[in-house]
Order: structure tokens, then sequence, then C-alpha cells
């Protein structure tokens, strides 16, 4: 079955919210230190962030808005990826939930790295 724009688009907007949603459960799990509380508010924040922003790409009004938005998903997927390594590393947590998200976040930031790169500015 090819797959459209439209399909595509529905299909990462849930990807990303589901995303975010597996991102609010893992943060159940952390630990209530005080170097914990504050990469989990920034694990939350640009998790959160790249499912918001994808929402926007998606109603974007021009190519330049698009470029721009998709721009912004990039940047928080990749610090969403860069908590969940320094949480990994600092051993706070270290488990199969930790290296899920860490697996889905690099396939939602690869994907959307390569469209903003195929995308005029």
């Amino acid at each position: 079955m090819v797959q459209t724009k439209v399909n595509f688009a529905d299909t990462f907007k849930k990807r990303t919210k589901k995303f975010a949603l597996d991102v609010i459960h893992f943060s159940k799990a952390l630990p209530r230190t005080d170097e914990s509380l504050i990469i989990k508010r920034q694990l939350l924040r640009s998790a959160t962030s790249v499912a918001a922003n994808y929402r926007a790409v998606c109603r974007a009004r021009s190519a330049a808005e698009f470029h721009s938005k998709l721009s912004i998903v990039v940047e928080e997927a990749d610090e969403s990826l860069f908590w969940l390594e320094i949480i990994s590393e600092a051993e706070i947590i270290n488990n199969a939930n930790t290296m899920a998200l860490q697996k889905e976040i690099t396939e939602i930031l690869s994907v959307m790295a390569t469209a903003r790169k195929n995308t005029a500015k």
C-alpha cells in the first residue's frame, strides 16, 4: 500500500503523541532526587514539545513555516534523546524502558531530520 502524505502525517501525529505519553509514564518511575527532578522536567518539556510541534507542522500555512516548525521538532527530539542518554549514563534509571524510548526518539529524529533536509526553506 502506498502511503500518502496525509496517512504519513496522521501516523506521525499518533507516533509523536504516543512518545510523549510514554515519556510521561516513564517519568513517574524516576526517583525524587534533586537532579532527577530537574532532568525529568526537561525531558517532559522536550518530549511533549515534539508532539505539539509536529501537530503545528501539519498545520503550516507556508513552506517557510513548515520548515521552521519542522526544525523545532528536530531540536526538541534531539533534546529528548539527550535527556534520555543522561538518565541512562548517570545511572538514574537504565532499563528496557529507557532503551526503548531512546530507540523510538532516534527513529523519530531521523525521519524528521530527513524531512527537513528534503524541504525547501
